[in-house]
């Protein structure tokens, strides 16, 4: 007898759950300050979305790559300028972090409606 204390994997989830959460936690930890650990999940929704995902808006969502440009661009900025501040969060523009948040709640809802149906 051979038992297994892992349940199955869902072969029928349209969108990995791993997409899913870091879906929701790029805003989140965005607003939140975490800006530079936010890396983390937008890298995980973006290779997730674009490999593991059969439904074609959740990748062309993840295509756009607002997220990843969005964030990209302060990241590689920061960094660069001799004057930046001690943190990302810091050094961030407003106008970026409402451009992150934008192009991640489309990214949800896009992966919930795929979810969905």
């Amino acid at each position: 007898m051979s038992a297994s204390s892992n349940p199955p994997a869902r072969a029928d989830r349209p969108v990995p759950r791993a997409v899913a959460v870091s879906a929701w936690a790029v805003p989140v930890m965005v607003l939140a300050r975490f800006a530079l650990l936010a890396v983390v999940p937008v890298a995980v929704a973006l290779v997730g979305a674009l490999t593991r995902v059969r439904d074609r808006a959740v990748r062309g969502s993840a295509a756009l790559v607002a997220v990843a440009v969005a964030f990209a661009v302060p990241l590689v900025v920061w960094p660069a300028r001799p004057d930046g501040a001690p943190s990302l969060s810091e050094d961030i523009h407003p106008g970026f972090v409402g451009l992150i948040v934008l192009a991640s709640c489309a990214l949800v809802l896009t992966v919930h409606r795929a979810r969905r149906g």
